[in-house]
């Protein structure tokens, strides 16, 4: 099994999104520079969309991509693209990362089924796995990340029940 792009995908994966892009360019009429592209993304994730204060930039998996080089192609380039198509089209409104607008313009691209997820076998990956924390609701225990469970813990965020809608708490109700 291929583990590394070679010099041709690379420049085939640039290609491609440089054409998604004008192709979003064309639709809506936006102005949209060419990205950097960065092959440092490990583990499960195909790659990311990133946005740093006026810093843009893509990140993808060279494993994924060399293991599965046609859907990447057809997959998750499209899906960041489409990533940077709404952070532009849509500056001032806050998005679902993979809401209404970003599958509208998955289908602008031609994609009849967008997904937030792949079904890329991962066999031989190093994948972390992030350790679980029980929360308790209405409804009984709840599992949250650790990303989370730290967010709660720093007071930055609250979570809720998606059944119940109760906040989540770290111990169980009376």
């Amino acid at each position: 099994m291929q583990e590394h792009l070679d010099d041709d995908q690379i420049d085939t994966i640039i290609a491609t999104t440089g054409d998604f892009i004008a192709r979003a360019r064309h639709r809506y009429g936006l102005t949209l520079p060419e990205l950097e592209i960065r092959f440092d993304v490990h583990g499960a994730a195909w790659g990311y969309y990133v946005r740093k204060g006026s810093q843009r930039w893509f990140r993808f998996n060279p494993t994924l991509f060399a293991r599965h080089f046609d859907e990447g192609l057809s997959d998750t380039i499209p899906h960041e693209v489409a990533h940077y198509v709404v952070d532009r089209r849509y500056p001032r409104r806050r998005c679902k990362p993979h809401g209404a607008e970003w599958r509208q313009v998955m289908r602008d691209f031609g994609i009849d089924s967008p997904s937030a997820t792949h079904r890329t076998p991962l066999d031989g990956l190093a994948v972390r796995r992030q350790r679980r924390y029980i929360y308790y609701c209405g409804c009984g225990e709840v599992p949250l990340s650790a990303t989370r469970h730290n967010r709660i813990l720093r007071g930055q965020a609250r979570y809720f029940c998606r059944r119940c809608q109760q906040p989540l708490s770290p111990t169980p109700p009376p």
